[in-house]
């Protein structure tokens, strides 16, 4: 497992964010849902934590096959999602994720959001994380991802025309007022031999990257959800979703015609001449040294082997169209 403690800050109040965050989070999932792949909600609903206290609850299925690297794309299916839960008990969020198609793969990930500039070292009360383990995330000067980058969304640039914030310059988290930070906790784990390492570093790229771009968002739209009620927030939180979640079966149901990869939950080891031959892969010819045989052993041995190859042939194609489990 590979756990690292991530701090945002934002020129924000804690208070303000918690309509910020509802607002941004739906924006982006819809903007980045479409072609099959983005953000399906399952369902979004209140809850009450014994200890947090009220809340709301909500089950999303995420699509990114495309979104994964070559090397990883090569073993899983086409229709590939991570199941995620979020427990929004603001200031306080858990979110689970995993996929029941890799059972040893989760993420959890501990979120508090606190009025200050990233400086608390234990604001999930267990412990101070390690020092090389935190990582701070500027979302003005950190490298962006070029597929996201939009000029209004330049902090260096941006202005609020409702609150007269930014832009933001060098050394803005000493400066600016207001300021919180968004302390993120983030647990991955991956315990595949041969590919736990690369999996959870790729696995923590990926988050950072989505951490910035969605925190760097949040600020920028601030002119478009700042006056908003949660009230307000929920109704535009529940319209996208219906939005995005008809995106994805728009585009479920324009390619229910194509031929889908076949998926296998378990592995196929053929190595016999004759089931290979079915399976279409053509093996190289060898000389055989017994080829010299009399005539009467080679026809013998002809028919035997054709009946072994009918044989293996059948059971070879028994085991391919077996359903997965």
């Amino acid at each position: 497992m590979l756990t690292k403690e991530y701090r945002i800050c934002m020129p924000l109040t804690v208070e303000e964010y918690k309509i910020g965050q509802l607002y941004m989070i739906s924006k982006h999932s819809s903007e980045q849902s479409g072609g099959g792949e983005g953000v399906e909600v399952l369902r979004n609903e209140p809850n009450t934590h014994p200890q947090h206290g009220d809340g709301q609850v909500t089950e999303k299925r995420i699509y990114l096959s495309s979104k994964l690297p070559d090397w990883m794309r090569r073993f899983i299916p086409r229709m590939f999602y991570v199941t995620e839960t979020a427990w929004n008990f603001y200031p306080y969020t858990i979110t689970g994720q995993s996929c029941s198609f890799i059972p040893k793969f989760h993420i959890r990930i501990e979120t508090k959001f606190e009025n200050d500039n990233g400086e608390s070292d234990n604001v999930f009360g267990d412990g101070p994380t390690p020092k090389g383990n935190v990582c701070f995330i500027d979302i003005v000067s950190d490298p962006y991802p070029e597929k996201h980058y939009r000029k209004s969304e330049d902090l260096s640039s941006w202005v609020s025309a409702k609150t007269g914030r930014g832009p933001l310059v060098a050394s803005w988290r000493q400066s600016s007022q207001p300021i919180m930070c968004s302390y993120k906790r983030v647990h991955c784990s991956f315990e595949v031999y041969g590919f736990q390492t690369r999996t959870e570093e790729f696995i923590h790229k990926s988050i950072r990257d989505i951490l910035l771009v969605g925190h760097r968002q949040a600020v920028a739209w601030l002119d478009e959800w700042h006056g908003m009620s949660l009230e307000d927030v929920r109704m535009y939180e529940k319209d996208l979703q219906e939005e995005t979640n008809n995106k994805l079966k728009n585009t479920e149901n324009n390619n229910k015609d194509a031929v889908p990869r076949p998926t296998f939950s378990r592995s196929i080891s053929v190595t016999d001449e004759c089931s290979l031959n079915k399976m279409g892969v053509r093996t190289a010819a060898i000389p055989n040294p017994a080829a010299s045989s009399s005539s009467s052993t080679s026809s013998s041995s002809s028919s035997s082997k054709s009946s072994s190859c009918s044989s293996m042939g059948a059971l070879s194609k028994g085991r391919l169209n077996s359903t997965p489990e």
